[in-house]
């Protein structure tokens, strides 16, 4: 009887602790948040999207209005279209601008939106005109040490 006792305690153990890698695993993954809200899909093109990844966050103020859907490759104007699920809660102008941001210096990227002057909101199927795309730390790095360079250039003169 004490065996069969000792046997439910350990297999309620194991249950939370694969209850509790699930979670983990979801919270890891950014798939905890799936959302029965309505959303409204809408597009937008960047030039270079770094390393923005499908589920992350598109946010406005701070707060997360929506998530990333489906990245392609418009292989006609050679940038990546992104699709953006909003959650319909959240409305927008029509001349609202997005932005590739990061979460602290080497953090994950989102999308940032910054909200237009319009009257008339965004609706599904809409695009995004005004974008800014994925600032490159290594772009950034060799623009520094080429500006450097051409400094010590200019005073060996």
């Amino acid at each position: 009887m004490q065996n069969k006792s000792l046997d439910f305690w350990v297999g309620l153990f194991v249950l939370l602790g694969a209850a509790a890698l699930l979670f983990l695993a979801l919270r890891v993954g950014n798939m905890s948040s799936f959302s029965l809200n309505n959303s409204y899909a809408v597009t937008t093109k960047f030039d270079n999207i770094g390393g923005l990844k499908p589920r992350a966050a598109v946010k406005s103020a701070g707060v997360v209005v929506g998530r990333v859907g489906s990245i392609q490759f418009d292989d006609k104007t050679f940038q990546a279209q992104v699709t953006l699920q909003m959650d319909s809660r959240y409305q927008f102008p029509k001349d609202s601008s997005a932005k590739i941001l990061t979460s602290g210096l080497l953090g994950e990227q989102y999308i940032g939106i910054e909200p237009g002057g319009d009257v008339n909101n965004l609706v599904a199927g809409d695009k995004i005109k005004m974008t800014q795309s994925a600032i490159v730390l290594e772009n950034l790095i060799s623009q520094f040490l080429f500006s450097k360079a051409a400094d010590g250039k200019e005073e060996n003169k």
